[in-house]
Order: C-alpha cells, then sequence, then structure tokens
C-alpha cells in the first residue's frame, strides 16, 4: 500500500489530556496575575469567573451547584465516594477500568460493601438490576473501553439513592439528563482539552442535603474535603479552593471555555463531536481489519473510540504479541508524523483508540484513516 500524501494537520488523539482547541497557542494564556497570592481578589475573581463561564456552557439546572476539587476527574469522583456514601446500600457499574477502580475503593478502602455490576470489555452490564433505593456509581462514557450509557432511561426518576456520575470523556460532548443525575464529575483534560490537575462537580440538591444530614464513618483527607462543621462547605461553590491550584491552568481553561461560547456552546460542542465519531465510523465500516470493541451501535462512545484489530494475522497471537502488534503501529504512525497516542489503555484488550471529542477538526479524522490503513499493513506484512 502506498505511504498516504494527506497527513492530519493536528494529529492528536490521546483521550487526555486531548487536543487543544483550533486556533490555540500559548500567547492566549493570560500572565498577568502568575506570581500572585493564592487569595488575592483579582485570582480569586478568575477561578470564580471560569467556574461561573463552565455553568454558561454546559448548562446545569440552575439549582445545581458547582465546585473545584484537586486532582482532575479522580479528585472530584473520590471526594464524592469519601463523603457521601455510607448512607445506604450502593452499587457501582464496573464496564471499564475506571468503574473498576471506583468499585475497589469503595470496597477496599472505605469498607463499604457495593454490588459490583460487571460486563466484558465493549459491552453494558444489565442496567435494570440498578435499585432506586441505592447509591449508583457509575461513568456515563467509559473511556478505556468506548461504551457509554445510551441515555438515563435505566435511572428512576423517583430514587431514593444518589446517582454518582463519573462524566468526565462525556461532559461538554454527550447530552447529560440533568434530572437524573446527582453528582456529575469531569476534568479540564477531556473535552475541551484543558489541562490537567483540576477536577469540577456539579451537585444536585439531592446531593447537597446528602452533604448537610451524612457524616462518613471514616475521616476524609483535606484535599477530598467538601464538607465543615455544617454540611456542604457552600464557599466552594463561589469559586473558592480546597488547596493551591494553578492560575495557568485556570486561564487555559477560560480560553477553551470562551472557544467553546464562540463556537456556539454546548449543543455545537456535541454536533462536532458527533461528526468526527461519523467520520471515523464511515471509516471502520469500510475497513476489514478492524470493528468497533462496542458492539452495540446505542453504546459506542462518541469521544473515547476504541476499536478491536479483527484480522485473524493478528487475532491469532496471544495478549502480549497483539500489544506487541499495537505497539509497532503506534511507533510506524509517530515515525511518520501521522498520528499520536492512538493506542488503547493499558488495561484494556489490545487496540486503538482515537479521540473524537469536539477540539478535533473533523477533516483530520478523514485524513487518520489511510494512515492507519498504511500503519497496519506495514506491521502485518511483518508478521
Amino acid at each position: 500500500m502506498d505511504k498516504p500524501s494527506v497527513r492530519p494537520e493536528r494529529p492528536w488523539f490521546s483521550s487526555g489530556p486531548t487536543v487543544k482547541r483550533p486556533g490555540w497557542s500559548r500567547d492566549v494564556i493570560r500572565t498577568d496575575l502568575s506570581g500572585r497570592g493564592i487569595r488575592a481578589p483579582e485570582v480569586v475573581e478568575r477561578f470564580a469567573h471560569a467556574l461561573r463561564l463552565t455553568r454558561a456552557v454546559l448548562k446545569p439546572p440552575e439549582d445545581h451547584v458547582m465546585l473545584y476539587v484537586p486532582a482532575s476527574d479522580t479528585g472530584a469522583v473520590e471526594a464524592a465516594l469519601w463523603s457521601m456514601l455510607g448512607a445506604r446500600r450502593c452499587q457501582v457499574l464496573a464496564y471499564e477500568n475506571f468503574g473498576q477502580v471506583w468499585a475497589t475503593d469503595v470496597r477496599d478502602h472505605l469498607g463499604v460493601q457495593p454490588e459490583v455490576l460487571e460486563a466484558e470489555w465493549g459491552a453494558l452490564p444489565d442496567l435494570s438490576r440498578v435499585d432506586p433505593k441505592a447509591d449508583v456509581v457509575f461513568p456515563w462514557n467509559g473511556t478505556t473501553s468506548g461504551v457509554r450509557v445510551p441515555d438515563a432511561g435505566w435511572i428512576s426518576a423517583d430514587r431514593e439513592g444518589l446517582t454518582i456520575c463519573d462524566a468526565t470523556s462525556a461532559a461538554f460532548a454527550m447530552p447529560l439528563d440533568w434530572s437524573k443525575l446527582d453528582v456529575v464529575t469531569f476534568s479540564f483534560q477531556k473535552a475541551l482539552g484543558g489541562e490537567a490537575g483540576i477536577g469540577v462537580m456539579v451537585l444536585s440538591q439531592r446531593a447537597v442535603e446528602r452533604l448537610d444530614t451524612h457524616r462518613a464513618p471514616w475521616p476524609i483527607p483535606k484535599v477530598l474535603r467538601i464538607q465543615d462543621g455544617e454540611g456542604f462547605e457552600r464557599a466552594l461553590a463561589k469559586g473558592s479552593m480546597i488547596n493551591t491550584f494553578s492560575v495557568a491552568v485556570i486561564e487555559d481553561w477560560i480560553d477553551a471555555l470562551e472557544w467553546a461560547e464562540r463556537v456556539g456552546g454546548v449543543e455545537t460542542l456535541i454536533s462536532r463531536t458527533d461528526r468526527n465519531f461519523a467520520a471515523l465510523a464511515a471509516w471502520v465500516e469500510r475497513t476489514p481489519w478492524v470493528e468497533f470493541l462496542a458492539a452495540d451501535p446505542a453504546t459506542r462512545s462518541t469521544t473515547s473510540v476504541c476499536l478491536k484489530i479483527v484480522d485473524e494475522r493478528v487475532t491469532a497471537l496471544d495478549d502480549e504479541a497483539r500489544q506487541a502488534f499495537v505497539w509497532r503501529m503506534k511507533v510506524v504512525l509517530e515515525s511518520e508524523g501521522a498520528a499520536f497516542d492512538v493506542e488503547s489503555h493499558r488495561n484494556a484488550p489490545a487496540g486503538l483508540r482515537l479521540w473524537c471529542g469536539p477540539t478535533v477538526e473533523t477533516a483530520d479524522v478523514e485524513a487518520v484513516g489511510p494512515w492507519l490503513n498504511w500503519a497496519f499493513d506495514a506491521v502485518v506484512s511483518a508478521l
């Protein structure tokens, strides 16, 4: 196969940190507050401004509160688990790597015995088993498996438990049914290509009530502490910080949000994602050596798109050899500057994973397909 002549202009397809918004450069980051104290009024206002912009773009209900937490989405999920669980029975949906991590943390570190609803890679658990009386922890979109819940119809409108939703690769790129979600978490470095280190929690009034009335029986580390002596620490909802956050990260996040507003808000971000996914799906449909890891079209992620290699010359290899095959493809692609970071997550089955979120340009998705074919042919011919 001849080497393709057209490379993606921005060949970055990592699922986190993801590619910056089109037109980004370091010059867009405001630096006049660098070196200022984190409690300086001007700095506090920039953090509050970023929180207001986040709300304006994402559009959660007006009565939901929003706050920052340290340690990206991981910190946001952990803050919810450590602060809110223990009041009632708990279920965890574990159909990808991070769902398994949350189940392990709930069981082994909090001492809560959750019911873990599992599924094989590429599938969802039986959602009919979710108990409306229980708290349920789940990823809306499985970043490492390319599987998402198709909607929120499986969540009861009159549930008694809380829904704690890890939405880090769904927020800003997929519709979220806010009426069914009590805790939504995400990080800057996913859909809008921000920098790492800061997570965001969006809390319904039901979640706030849990924080006001429930005290966990275990000690909570300071970096995960979102309660004060009265309950939920409401100063956090005004942009106050649990610890010292990076001013440069916030300024970069503000730039991403301002771009999102300029292009049309969350509706446009979702449309951009859908177009990117459609372009990649069209390539998959005409490519015999690859298929979606998620078998059901209704559950396929449109952001972290995971693919499996189905060519029998590769499927005949053992697990280690399949991983080595994908790694050789990665080396070939990156040596040509055609695509970076397209290998599957280290804990997922050997395959490919390409980010198709809203900061990606559809032309780059269309351009990467021929390069994937070329790299596959180059590596498989050497077997």
